[in-house]
């Protein structure tokens, strides 16, 4: 089955080139124009990618990526964009992007990137038979299946990506981790953008499990950090 890809861009000639040259390499691509058309394609239909601009008509591609994210915690976002400032990048990888790609670019580069999501995705972990099964973190439960965290009396909703980060804590508990060997075990590299967004996720963990004060997820200065209860 072809992968079907949510490309969202409101220049015609740069979406013409692009759709074309995607659909040539065996893509399913369905082309919206603004956010808002592109967000009542999503929860109209299943996609396995989404390639979107920042700079829409109706809603900005931050915004589309928020509620994206919302309602699929796992499906591959692209931001391909004009705005190249730092800022901008980083916002991106906040709101849950996958990869940020600035304009110009090279149309070999966004189908390697593009394949390289659509193989993550596809391709399971290797992991143990109960690894994914609940686990306590303190008093804490921590379903990473349902992407819940939970105790008697607090309840997180996780995305994706946040139960990720904990599951690699959780499953080596007590063990410092090195910055690098995280980023890379769950972005796939450690570049700098990617590493300010670790941070972001790593202070929401924290949030999140500051009801038991048992529980600490330290940083270790210069190494990595710590997850310990």
């Amino acid at each position: 089955m072809k992968a079907r890809i949510l490309y969202v861009e409101d220049d015609p000639n740069l979406a013409f080139a692009t759709k074309d040259n995607l659909e040539a390499h065996n893509y399913e691509i369905i082309h919206c124009t603004d956010g808002q058309e592109a967000l009542d394609a999503f929860h109209q239909d299943h996609f396995d990618l989404c390639v979107l601009d920042i700079m829409l008509p109706q809603m900005d591609g931050f915004t589309l990526a928020q509620s994206i994210r919302k309602a699929d915690a796992e499906v591959p976002i692209l931001f391909l964009s004009a705005r190249s400032l730092p800022e901008d990048k980083i916002q991106g990888f906040q709101l849950g992007a996958d990869d940020y790609i600035t304009k110009p670019f090279s149309i070999q580069e966004l189908m390697l990137r593009i394949e390289v999501f659509l193989r993550r995705s596809k391709k399971e972990r290797p992991i143990s038979n109960n690894t994914n099964d609940p686990q306590s973190i303190g008093n804490y439960t921590f379903d990473f299946k349902k992407l819940t965290l939970h105790n008697n009396s607090v309840h997180h909703t996780l995305t994706y990506r946040e139960a990720e980060v904990l599951k690699y804590f959780a499953e080596r508990q007590g063990q410092v981790i090195k910055r690098e060997e995280l980023l890379n075990a769950i972005w796939g590299t450690d570049d700098y953008f990617k590493g300010r967004s670790l941070d972001v996720f790593l202070s929401r963990i924290r949030k999140y499990l500051s009801a038991d004060p048992s529980i600490r997820l330290d940083n270790i200065h210069g190494v990595g950090f710590r997850l310990s209860w």
